[in-house]
């Protein structure tokens, strides 16, 4: 029945429907989780914020996060991929509306709320990386997925058009009730998106499958052949992940990559302002160009991942995204016709850095039998985590964690933060070369095979179109 995907020649406007639910989902949330970056920038002078208060907001989220994508991930194998997501969609959305309503001073109360914008965030990406390759066939599940995640920088964006242009009339206190609007969008988007026929099959449930995968491939639901002997149903435990070593190292490290770039984009406003000496709506503005980068490096990477393979594409990414990490910091004081060499770098570095997770998030789903991809991208996403926690944390003890937020505590910090940042990168290059398995063009079933050691029936491939 699930061969049907591998014969597919192009994706139904379905399909595309729930790669379009994907992206837009990802990307307002992500706008939720990265709007703090810009809220902080506004309000660290006036509430006298030293270091080790600003890293504390910024790296909350990174606390919680691991258990996020470990918890909701599990719950996606225990009751399905749809209600998992709509419970991380409400979960993110409620608490950035709940911080708009911030008692003055109160940095306490912006912790609290970031942990539970962290549990939802890292939970929606792990079960909607899932949900999305459960639809889609072997030749184009690389580039697909990585679709879904290109994005991911329009949050961003959408934060550093707020701070730009909107704060002036909102204030921060409205660019946090703006976060409400995920609830609202994509809970109706999600409403016409259907249970992965792959979870509903392994639960036995054929006819309810096999009207999901009609639903997607847009055919009758009696074209949808149902198997002559139905597959016994599988029972799994969490536990179970456990018996595979190398996709926990190999997914572990590679989305511990995500930590440099995180943490640069939680202070970059904030950096900005203090390494160009401008303004918070002033660098809101050259953070929309480093989103774009970043949006186009993501299509990049999307393409490479199937082009060149995964290994390959996230040993380059990681590598270059490195460099030029490292050259922000030691550039900043530079100037070449004008124009900022601390900005250009990191300009240049969004575009790889950015886009390598366009390889990275797919792939943490990819190394996982189907039973437990769910609880598997839930694990090592949720490891990969603690680089939201690990990044922050890290500039602000470099930095001195009781000094205020200032000039020269932050040029201080510099050269040695942003190659604190690099080194993650260099990390994932290893994990890649080392110790990953190449998964471009393999069908699930096959990966099930591979990683279970038993003969299973291969489906048929398609060449990509």
């Amino acid at each position: 029945m699930l061969q049907m995907l591998e014969q597919q020649q192009k994706l139904t406007r379905n399909q595309w429907l729930i790669a379009g639910a994907a992206t837009l989902g990802d990307m307002l949330d992500f706008f939720d989780f990265l709007l703090i970056g810009f809220v902080l920038a506004f309000i660290v002078k006036d509430w006298h914020l030293t270091y080790g208060e600003s890293g504390a907001i910024l790296l909350a989220s990174g606390i919680a996060a691991p258990f996020g994508s470990m918890f909701i991930g599990w719950l996606a194998d225990k009751i399905g991929r749809r209600p998992a997501l709509i419970i991380a969609v409400l979960i993110v959305s409620l608490a950035t509306g709940a911080m708009a309503v911030t008692p003055e001073g109160a940095w306490v109360y912006l912790v609290v709320c970031r942990l539970f914008v962290g549990f939802g965030t890292t939970a929606l990406y792990s079960v909607d990386i899932t949900f999305m390759q459960e639809f889609t066939g072997s030749h184009n599940r690389g580039w697909i997925t990585g679709l879904t995640t290109t994005m991911l920088p329009a949050g961003f964006l959408l934060g550093a058009l707020l701070g730009a242009y909107a704060s002036p009339y909102i204030g921060w206190r409205g660019m946090f009730a703006v976060g409400l609007l995920p609830a609202l969008l994509v809970l109706y988007i999600r409403a016409f998106v259907p249970e992965s026929p792959h979870w509903l099959a392994r639960r036995g449930r054929l006819e309810e499958a096999r009207k999901s995968l009609a639903w997607a491939l847009m055919v009758d639901p009696s074209q949808v052949p149902l198997p002559a002997v139905p597959p016994p149903v599988e029972h799994t435990r969490w536990i179970e992940l456990f018996k595979y070593p190398r996709s926990i190292i190999a997914g572990c490290l590679t989305g511990l990559t995500q930590t440099g770039g995180v943490a640069l984009a939680l202070w970059q406003v904030t950096l900005l302002v203090m390494v160009l000496k401008i303004t918070p709506p002033e660098a809101s503005k050259l953070v929309i160009w480093i989103s774009i980068s970043a949006i186009l490096g993501r299509f990049f990477c999307s393409w490479i991942s199937d082009a060149w393979g995964r290994r390959t594409s996230g040993i380059v990414s990681c590598l270059v995204a490195a460099g030029f990490m490292s050259a922000a910091g030691y550039l900043h004081s530079y100037y070449i016709g004008g124009v900022s060499m601390f900005f250009l770098m990191i300009l240049l570095q969004s575009f790889m850095g950015s886009g390598n997770y366009s390889i990275v998030g797919p792939y943490m789903g990819e190394i996982w039998p189907a039973r437990l991809r769910g609880s598997g991208m839930g694990l090592v996403y949720g490891v990969g985590n603690l680089g939201k926690f690990i990044g922050p944390a890290g500039l602000a003890l470099i930095a001195g964690q009781s000094n205020l937020v200032a000039p020269k505590a932050t040029l201080d910090a510099l050269i040695p933060g942003f190659n604190y940042f690099a080194s993650w990168y260099v990390l994932g290059a290893v994990a890649f070369w080392l110790i990953a398995m190449e998964t471009r063009g393999r069908t699930i079933d096959e990966i099930d095979t591979a990683m279970s050691g038993t003969p299973q029936q291969t489906a048929v491939k398609v060449p990509a179109q």
